[in-house]
């Protein structure tokens, strides 16, 4: 079972494994270098302290093994949401449990009215998770597919979102 957790300065080199060329292939960009790993390693740790925050990125852990990342947009005009998982952990459904405690939290403790999505019509897995997690298809935009939800979703157990006490996610 993963965990979400906040990223630490020392997850810059997962990310790098995680934003491989595999799994930045329809993403519209390459492979994560060190620099760029550090900084967004840096950028994480720093909006977690953030109030209020405006981006939450969160790692997936598995037995304290970095296999992705999922973010919760606050700063787009609708909350938007994100994830991407090392490719060796892909069909395994991480990211379908990553993204069912995220919208609990945005639609929990943070009151959400909606939710958006995308991604590249060449990776229908994404579309798959997506649907399995309650979005509904929107359409297509500027080449991607595109979701939204807003409709509640089922409350994770208690204290499973970190940087949320007990009882508020």
């Amino acid at each position: 079972m993963i965990t979400l957790r906040e990223l630490t300065p020392e997850d810059a080199d997962a990310l790098q494994g995680i934003y491989s060329p595999e799994s930045t292939r329809f993403l519209g960009r390459g492979p994560m270098s060190d620099t760029e790993a550090r900084r967004v390693a840096g950028e994480a740790v720093a909006a977690g302290t953030r109030s209020p925050h405006t981006v939450y990125t969160l790692g997936l852990d598995l037995d304290h093994d970095l296999i992705g990342i999922i973010r919760l947009h606050l700063d787009r005009p609708v909350t938007a949401l994100s994830y991407i998982l090392r490719a060796d952990t892909w069909g395994m459904g991480y990211p379908t449990d990553a993204v069912r405690r995220m919208l609990a939290l945005g639609f929990g403790s943070l009151g959400l009215p909606e939710i958006q999505a995308k991604h590249h019509p060449g990776n229908p897995a994404s579309g798959r998770v997506l649907l399995k997690t309650g979005f509904v298809s929107t359409g297509e935009y500027a080449g991607f597919s595109t979701y939204a939800i807003r409709q509640s979703v089922p409350r994770v157990p208690t204290g499973s979102v970190p940087g949320h006490p007990p009882g508020t996610e």
